[in-house]
């Protein structure tokens, strides 16, 4: 179960060590502090710490209170649409909000090639802006498609 996860978090581009993380966290029964977390899987402080820090910037895990104990523990988050739309935010959305900004330096970049070069150029440009505006108008979408 765990190696599904660590596949999925390579697929995005994610540290294997993410996906190990959530995976334990998913099939365990019971909320597992750091420490358990870091022995079960032979993993370093700091990337267990890392790994549950970002875990929880996507919303894949959360603290859960454990009657009698001092130290966080943690549970998997059970729905992938909310799993799924934590990683959109967190990490598809702010490259489409810096890409619009770049598109805006590049198109104001274009009064300055020369003039042969510009018809193309610009071609390329509103290519690449169709994208962005694609892709802001899919993510919504998407979020809202995942049922899982």
């Amino acid at each position: 179960m765990v190696d599904v996860f660590v596949r999925a978090a390579r697929l995005v581009g994610l540290p294997p060590s993410l996906g190990e993380i959530f995976g334990l966290l998913y099939i365990s029964p019971e909320p597992l502090s750091m420490d358990e977390i870091r022995r079960r899987l032979d993993i370093s402080l700091g990337s267990a710490s890392q790994g549950l820090r970002q875990l929880r910037a996507f919303r894949a895990v959360r603290v859960q209170y454990v009657p009698g104990e001092r130290k966080d523990h943690f549970i998997a988050e059970p729905s992938f649409r909310r799993l799924v739309a934590g990683f959109i935010e967190e990490e598809i959305r702010p490259h489409l909000d810096s890409g619009k900004d770049r598109l805006d330096a590049m198109k104001a970049l274009l009064g300055s090639v020369p003039a042969d070069e510009e018809p193309f150029l610009r071609r390329k440009v509103d290519q690449l802006e169709k994208l962005h505006k694609t892709g802001n108008q899919v993510l919504p979408m998407l979020v809202g498609l995942i049922k899982i």
